[in-house]
């Protein structure tokens, strides 16, 4: 069963098309982890939050990514990392017409 894997931290720098053009090799990075669909990247500058949603075809492997994620943000010198593994209600998910 797919779940969704939810993650955001604060960020202060590179919004919209400047973080576009500095993330676009790690984006790419993302779609060849093991079990991956898709991203949503996600970003508030006015809260200064940056993150993204991640549907994964199974919980293992999103949890694989999310420690391999939080550890390379970390090292990146980002700290409150808040990532979350959700299992997905597939047939509300369908009513709400998301993309399963």
């Amino acid at each position: 069963m797919a779940v969704i894997m939810c993650v955001d931290f604060p960020h202060k720098e590179l919004w919209g098309d400047a973080m576009a053009s500095q993330m676009t090799e790690l984006a790419q990075s993302i779609m060849k982890e093991p079990g991956c669909i898709w991203k949503i990247w996600t970003e508030s500058e006015k809260d200064e939050i940056a993150g993204g949603v991640y549907p994964f075809d199974t919980r293992e492997n999103a949890e694989k990514y999310l420690a391999k994620h939080s550890e390379r943000l970390a090292e990146w010198g980002y700290s409150n990392i808040r990532g979350r593994v959700f299992e997905i209600n597939e047939k509300l998910s369908a009513i709400g017409k998301a993309p399963l």
